[in-house]
């Protein structure tokens, strides 16, 4: 007991000195105390330490609380000291800057009386050399109120260059010099109203002035901006007439006030008046920058889209129309006053102009979905380019432009394509075309470019391998290589160029369009088998078409055949893939069709005899598959062979799986035997060659495991499975142990359901060596097991 309570002390200590040393966190230690059962000790412990620590803190106040107390009367007597001693600071220093204000007040009075005494002095004297400066400056005064500029032009010479320099040391001199100033201004804003009224006039002519700027262009190049609308409407929709009422320009459109050029509009008078103000003024470059600020003003004003401008080609005639107007005026300042506007300038503004406008066209245009419109854009915009290149300014980046807007019209048009896809693929009846007379058959041919002479041998009514989706899918892409032409042409373009652009617009289309039409079309959960195959079958012929559609481009382009081969066209590769992908769908759905009628297998599995002939869902099956294989007469070998095979296979594995289910939880010997007469008759449908092109042995083989494994079962011959067993020349090499346990256990079951099985001695030395085959058949996969 004297040593734990010992070790309980020193534990004590210990925990106190822990909680002494930590200032804000004592969990862990208070958790250590509670977590025993000498809290009350510890708990005395603890008073114990405050009552000593309490002590301690006593004995030091009363050390110390004496001198603390004279420190305290220390201070308060030097406090009183030093307050006394900062107010006397504060009266010395009051007094003395009442003495040093009041002597600044009478130096600074003798300094103004000398001051004043001295200026009117030298007024005196000098007031009579100021006189004529004085007179002359009220008579410019007269003459600005009287309005009389050019006389008040005179008299302000004189003063500048005659009487002011007589006076140029005198402080007024300046004063005089910036009223002149004044004056100055004041004549050259008078002379500015009229320069005003130009530009207001300017800004409202201008448009009419590039309006007919742009006429006479296109009369020269004899352009017609409302070609080719009609056509992109023609093809987009090919069952109408072809007709398209357009909005067409009418000769009114274009009619001005009269057939009047730039300086005919508008009166150039006021420029030349105000430069010449300006230059008597030694203003003219104040004269210059105002004129081009204005101008750089109005030209940001011109260089603003309607807001509206991507809705209707007027917008965008509008907006063209005020920027030719612009640049046409400047032209002409600058042929009649070459000091005013010159080339360096000129560049300079249309370098910064033509950025905006074609930032402005692009992003406008971006918001067109019409490909009608957008060839009035580029139509208009090869106008508006045309006319100013014939004022020498540079058009490249319009040229470039014309480029993008081209991108985004083939984007527009494939978007319009999709719908144009999709309706082709909603109306077809995926059925072989079938006609009855020459002129439907003439028809299809004219359409779709197919010759096939034992066709053309045959009587009526003929029936072409491929559906109504082919035909139109080709002359659609016909189509859309057409419109796609319409932008390319009138771009001075060279024939190759235009030739690889058709071709790689061709390829977008292909690839990304009609490939995700067709994409999305296959894995439509409602096609049935037929029109899968038939799906797979038009793929075919779409491949084929490939090399017509080129021959059709390069008939377009007229380019040297020799070097179309740069850009070819992937129609083949796509159409590949989507068969590809066509191909897989036919196998799913072959399958699961067969499921369905592998849904309907209801095997009594404790039939006592077998009916001597096959399942009726499996005569079925095999009267679906071989009417289903007759339909794949149109589709290449190998598809036929794989759909035949892969539909072997699965009713292989169909039919294995009931035999191994575990909801079969017995099989009697006869539902076996009706199970061996289903895989006879599969074996009869797979000997008879329902696709031609199969090796001998092919087909057969998908039942090759079932049939080693019914044969093993149903002659007993478990000797010469074990004596062959892991051998090449096994007999019943296909067969595993595992699955000859899963039946025979189950077999085993149904004769345990037979009462009077005991009874027959038959009976029970077949059990006693099922229960041998079983050991040694487990006794092989022990091995492997054990691996």
């Amino acid at each position: 007991m004297d040593e734990s309570s010992k070790d309980g002390k020193g534990r004590h200590d210990l925990l106190l000195q822990e909680i002494e040393a930590i200032d804000d966190y004592w969990g862990p230690t208070f958790r250590a105390i509670f977590d025993t059962d000498e809290c009350d000790a510890f708990a005395d412990k603890l008073d114990s330490r405050i009552r000593s620590h309490d002590k301690d803190i006593e004995k030091l106040c009363s050390a110390h609380h004496q001198g603390f107390i004279e420190s305290i009367r220390d201070l308060l007597e030097l406090k009183g000291l030093a307050n006394r001693i900062h107010g006397e600071v504060q009266t010395i220093d009051s007094d003395i800057c009442q003495s040093v204000t009041q002597l600044k007040l009478k130096g600074q009075e003798l300094a103004d009386a000398r001051r004043i005494e001295r200026n009117m002095k030298t007024t005196i004297e000098m007031l009579q050399s100021c006189l004529p400066v004085l007179r002359a400056y009220i008579k410019l005064q007269q003459q600005m109120n009287e309005k009389r500029y050019y006389p008040a032009l005179k008299t302000l010479e004189q003063l500048e260059h005659i009487h002011l320099p007589n006076i140029t040391h005198y402080r007024f001199s300046e004063h005089m010099k910036k009223s002149l100033a004044k004056v100055r201004e004041s004549i050259k804003e008078a002379s500015m109203v009229d320069l005003k009224d130009f530009l207001e006039s300017i800004r409202k002519y201008s448009p009419k002035i590039g309006e007919v700027a742009m006429r006479h262009t296109a009369e020269q190049l004899n352009i017609d901006v409302s070609a080719s609308s009609s056509i992109i409407k023609r093809l987009i929709s090919p069952t109408t007439s072809g007709e398209f009422d357009y909005e067409a320009q009418s000769e009114n459109e274009y009619s001005v006030e009269e057939d009047l050029s730039a300086q005919d509009l508008v009166d150039f008078s006021p420029v030349y008046r105000c430069l010449h103000i300006h230059t008597v003024l030694d203003a003219k470059e104040t004269y210059e920058n105002y004129y081009r600020k204005q101008r750089k003003k109005q030209a940001r004003l011109a260089l603003q889209p309607p807001t509206n401008m991507h809705e209707t080609i007027e917008g965008y005639r509008q907006y063209f129309h005020g920027i030719v107007g612009f640049f046409v005026v400047e032209d002409h300042v600058m042929n009649t006053a070459s000091t005013l506007v010159n080339r360096s300038y000129l560049d300079d503004v249309w370098n910064i102009a033509v950025s905006k406008i074609a930032s402005s066209v692009r992003t406008h245009s971006s918001y067109c979905t019409d490909p009608a419109l957008m060839l009035k854009i580029k139509n208009l915009v090869m106008l508006f380019s045309s006319t100013l290149k014939t004022y020498g300014y540079s058009v490249s980046q319009l040229v470039e432009l014309l480029q993008e807007i081209r991108d985004h019209y083939n984007e527009v048009l494939m978007q319009r394509w999709v719908h144009v896809f999709r309706d082709i693929f909603d109306e077809d009846n995926y059925h072989p075309i079938q006609v009855t007379t020459p002129a439907e058959y003439q028809h299809v041919v004219e359409s779709f470019p197919y010759r096939d002479s034992n066709l053309e041998a045959a009587q009526f009514p003929k029936r072409f391998p491929f559906s109504n989706l082919v035909p139109k899918v080709y002359r659609q892409i016909r189509n859309y290589i057409q419109a796609c032409l319409q932008f390319s042409q009138d771009l001075n373009l060279a024939d190759q160029e235009i030739d690889d652009t058709l071709r790689r617009y061709t390829n977008l289309l292909l690839t990304r369009t009609l490939s995700g039409c067709l994409s999305t079309l296959i894995r439509k959960p409602s096609l049935s088998l037929l029109q899968l195959i038939q799906i797979s079958i038009n793929t075919n012929y779409l491949e084929e078409s490939n090399g017509w559609l080129e021959e059709f481009i390069a008939q377009l382009t007229g380019a040297s055949r020799e070097l179309s081969h740069i850009a070819r066209l992937q129609g083949r590769a796509v159409f590949r893939d989507v068969r590809d992908d066509a191909e897989q769908q036919i196998y799913e759905a072959l399958k699961c069709k067969m499921d369905e009628f592998m849904e309907l297998a209801n095997y009594d599995w404790q039939l006592n005899e077998p009916s001597g002939q096959a399942s009726s869902f499996l005569m079925d099956l095999i009267a679906f598959l071989q009417s289903t294989f007759q339909a794949f007469t149109n589709l290449k070998q190998h598809v036929a062979q794989t759909a035949c095979l892969t539909a072997c296979r699965h009713i292989a594995e169909i039919l294995m799986k009931l035999l191994l289910s575990d909801d079969v939880k017995s099989i009697s010997m006869g539902a076996l035997q009706q199970v061996n007469l289903d895989v006879i008759q599969c074996e009869q449908f797979a000997a008879s060659e329902p696709v031609p092109g199969f090796e001998d042995g092919t087909l057969l083989s998908s039942f090759l495991d079932l049939r080693q494994l019914l044969d093993l079962l149903l002659s007993w011959d478990w000797s010469a499975y074990f004596h062959d067993y892991g051998q090449d020349t096994s007999k019943y090499l296909r067969v595993s142990p595992q699955r000859a346990i899963t039946v025979l256990e189950k077999l085993r079951e149904a004769d345990k359901r037979t009462v009077f099985s005991v009874l027959k001695k038959s009976e029970r030395d077949k059990k006693k060596l099922m229960e041998t085959v079983l050991r040694q058949l487990r006794q092989l996969l022990q091995p492997s097991a054990s691996a």
